[in-house]
């Protein structure tokens, strides 16, 4: 069904619902899908409802000019957007490819509503996966002792794809501070543990070192701390004291392509929003 996505977050007080019921009701807007949250400890509104697209007597341009001066009145953060615009990904990976795999899988059985621009690597070991696909496929190494140029080149190859998201599918880099802040709650990473617990490399290691009975996996927003961005979704799976390391990360990469499908899944229908380093997920 085509739909138009009003996302909301605003300073709570009375009438926010009501006024926007209002204003859909009023053009004739069918609503089939409302949900609503009340931050009590922030004082803050998060809200997220489906409109039908033929419901209503005019485009999303003009629903978009015409909700205006309500956004201003509630001092809102908003955006409407559109189902019949697919929303323009990025890939990026390293050498190990089931996030990779399961990502365009998914893509490929019309399971994520997206178009997937390109994928872009540091290695060049996916490409034949990635090319049988029909996607473009960018070897762009990366120099250790001077990523710049690199990183540069990514810049690059992100703009030229119209790219609204990047997912990092086990890309084994990290991003500069000034791609982090560009692309700002658009750069989602699958970490292979179960955040805030075991950030950086080799979290399976740490964890097998620790004596955990559960681990877990991590998809988040990227910002310029390491592994701390916002998240998104998590699951785990229970482990024992008689797994190895390598039962533990065999394990683990299950629960990262279910984890970092399902938090693509959320971004692009619009169900994530963030506040502060906080998410609501409708």
């Amino acid at each position: 069904m085509h739909t138009y996505r009003l996302v909301i977050s605003c300073p709570d007080r009375v009438g926010i619902v009501a006024k926007v019921s209002n204003f859909l009701a009023s053009h004739n807007g069918w609503i089939t899908e409302a949900s609503h949250h009340s931050d009590n400890l922030s004082g803050w509104f998060f809200m997220r409802h489906e409109i039908r697209a033929d419901s209503l007597p005019f485009g999303i341009e003009v629903l978009r000019e015409a909700f205006a001066p309500i956004a201003e009145e509630f001092s809102m953060d908003w955006r409407i957007t559109d189902t019949a615009q697919k929303k323009r990904v990025v890939l990026m990976a390293s050498r190990e490819s089931h996030c990779l795999a399961d990502l365009l899988h998914r893509w490929h059985s019309d399971e994520l509503d997206c178009e997937i621009a390109c994928v872009i690597s540091n290695h060049d070991d996916l490409r034949s996966m990635v090319e049988w696909h029909g996607i473009p496929y960018y070897h762009v190494p990366v120099n250790p002792q001077d990523k710049e140029p690199a990183f540069a080149e990514v810049s690059r190859l992100v703009k030229h794809h119209d790219a609204e998201v990047v997912v990092l599918a086990r890309y084994m880099q990290i991003l500069p501070p000034e791609l982090c802040s560009e692309y700002a709650h658009k750069v989602i990473n699958i970490h292979h543990s179960f955040l805030p617990s075991f950030v950086g490399a080799k979290p399976y290691h740490q964890a097998s070192m620790r004596g955990v009975k559960l681990i877990g996996a991590t998809c988040h927003y990227v910002t310029e701390e390491l592994d701390a961005g916002p998240i998104i979704e998590q699951d785990v799976v229970r482990v024992s004291h008689s797994d190895s390391i390598e039962d533990m990360v065999r394990f683990g990469r299950d629960v990262e392509k279910m984890v970092l499908a399902r938090g693509l899944r959320y971004h692009l229908e619009d169900r994530v929003l963030v506040h502060g380093n906080k998410t609501v997920v409708f």
